[in-house]
């Protein structure tokens, strides 16, 4: 299977929602679909996987100011379409971009279940840290 991966500032908005779907992080009310585009535009770096045809089947970002520390979110590739390397090829690519730029620190949050395959990519735990997340008590 052919995959073509792009760097991009805006995606077609139903394939961007469809993807968050897939991983269960998407909570449909007019506030969420007004922020995609601007989510696009705002994040350093956001990468799609798209078939020949056009169709977007994974997609990951890098948030970071460019100069100091960068963190990688939002990794997904739809269900029917995962365990061919898309994902493993998003965060090459994101890393490199980052790595490219200098940029020495480079985290993201790992599901449960998911830790093996970003330690096979070169990422480990944090140790000594905690996770938190606002207003999540």
């Amino acid at each position: 299977m052919t995959v073509v991966f792009e760097a991009v500032d805006a995606a077609p908005f139903e394939e961007i929602v469809e993807l968050y779907k897939s991983a269960g992080w998407w909570h449909d009310d007019p506030e969420a679909r007004s922020v995609i585009p601007a989510m696009i535009r705002g994040s350093f770096r956001f990468m799609v996987a798209r078939l020949p045809e056009g169709r977007i089947v994974g997609m990951a970002r890098v948030i970071s100011d460019g100069y100091s520390d960068a963190y990688i979110q939002d990794v997904v590739v739809l269900p029917s379409y995962r365990k061919q390397g898309i994902g493993r090829e998003l965060i090459r690519r994101l890393t490199e971009y980052c790595v490219a730029r200098k940029i020495g620190w480079i985290g993201l949050v790992a599901e449960p279940g998911t830790q093996k395959f970003y330690e096979e990519l070169g990422y480990g735990p944090l140790a000594g840290y905690q996770p938190m997340l606002y207003g999540k008590h």
